[in-house]
């Protein structure tokens, strides 16, 4: 990324708060952001403030990082009942970050959204910290969207997004991911020992999130002796809420061909022996698998706003560079679909070369340089 009218020294050790998570598509851009910046400068202090009991708290500190948990949520559309505490949530968590940003000193804020993010980002907007927010989607989550008013920088992935955020603060940079090495062969073996898969054999993964995907799972699991009669693997990320039922009704079955996982920490393991991924079409989900170029299956989840999952598969299955199922159709198409693909070298490669087009390795990058900025303006005052 140019550094052009950058002129922060490298030796600069900025104090940095990010904020965000509930589920991975919050949590994974935020820690590609942090490793970005460690990259950048060494000596950073880099802290995060998510929501207590939620993933955050636990996948944050497996990354080395120190977290902060606020008392806080989201509104409860179904449940109205259980907005009743939402005001004094919100009350204890402004005192919390204000207390944070107090003894932190941040020389800048990060929110990438999550009902998290909004009572540090008002703080430190109120003590003219500077400030930027970073959306995912090409619909902005309701938290963004209060923020956007006062933040420094709008970081967004896609274009357009003038019909929701101030056009002046707009910076496209793509969705920051993940960074997977390119495995070795001998990596590559350690992988299929990993999952306990044989390297001789074609490999499906599917993945339906950090929570899971209940049509993916009972897609699979309805079609799943069509997968143990084929011999063809599959390593099945079920995610937390399905894991647990789905594992007592793979008891009463006999394979050997399937890996069963609640959630796959090695995910650059998992990508790497896949031949085909089926995964639903969120926007980091699809980010990281456009850098990865693999062939992909994307079944998107019909219950987001705007219905931008299918917006977001249509855009790539349009070019041949996916597949799309929908949702109503997954029972009875996703099974046969990935053994077709699976059995299909010719259209595999076709959608790998067209997938690789839509990578932007580079975004966690461009959002650095976004906040340096912020940070120079805000000393040259």
């Amino acid at each position: 990324m140019s550094q052009d009218n950058i002129h922060i020294d490298k030796d600069f050790a900025p104090r940095v708060l990010i904020s965000g998570g509930g589920t991975g598509g919050h949590i994974f851009p935020a820690l590609a952001i942090a490793a970005a910046i460690q990259r950048r400068f060494p000596k950073a202090d880099i802290a995060f403030v998510g929501a207590l009991g939620r993933m955050e708290m636990e996948k944050v500190p497996a990354q080395g990082y120190k977290i902060h948990g606020l008392w806080i949520s989201g509104i409860q559309r179904k449940k109205m009942w259980k907005n009743f505490s939402l005001p004094f949530k919100v009350l204890a968590s402004m005192q919390k970050v204000r207390k944070i940003i107090k003894e932190f000193k941040p020389d800048a804020v990060i929110g990438v959204g999550g009902y998290a993010s909004g009572p540090l980002l008002r703080a430190a907007i109120n003590k003219g910290i500077p400030s930027l927010i970073q959306e995912q989607n090409s619909f902005p989550g309701i938290t963004n969207k209060i923020l956007a008013r006062k933040v420094g920088k709008i970081c967004v992935a896609y274009p357009g997004m003038e019909k929701y955020f101030p056009a002046d603060k707009l910076v496209v940079t793509g969705n920051p991911v993940r960074q997977f090495p390119e495995l070795s062969k001998a990596d590559k073996e350690a992988a299929y020992e990993y999952f306990g898969l044989q390297s001789d054999k074609k490999t499906m993964l599917v993945v339906g999130g950090s929570l899971g995907a209940r049509t993916i799972n009972q897609s699979i699991y309805q079609n799943i002796d069509k997968i143990i009669e084929s011999q063809d693997q599959l390593l099945w990320q079920t995610g937390k809420v399905y894991f647990h039922e789905l594992n007592e009704k793979m008891a009463a079955k006999r394979y050997d061909n399937i890996r069963m996982m609640e959630f796959i920490d090695h995910m650059h393991y998992a990508y790497a022996i896949a031949d085909v991924v089926v995964s639903r079409a969120g926007a980091i989900s699809i980010s990281e698998l456009e850098l990865m170029k693999k062939p992909i299956i994307l079944v998107p989840s019909p219950n987001v706003a705007e219905d931008h999952q299918t917006k977001n598969a249509r855009a790539l299955a349009d070019v041949d560079a996916a597949i799309m199922v929908k949702d109503i159709d997954a029972h009875d198409k996703l099974v046969n679909t990935m053994l077709g693909l699976l059995s299909d070298q010719p259209l595999q490669e076709q959608l790998a070369s067209n997938i690789a087009g839509f990578g932007k390795a580079d975004a966690a990058d461009a959002i650095v340089d976004e906040m340096i900025k912020l940070i120079e303006k805000n000393k040259r005052k």
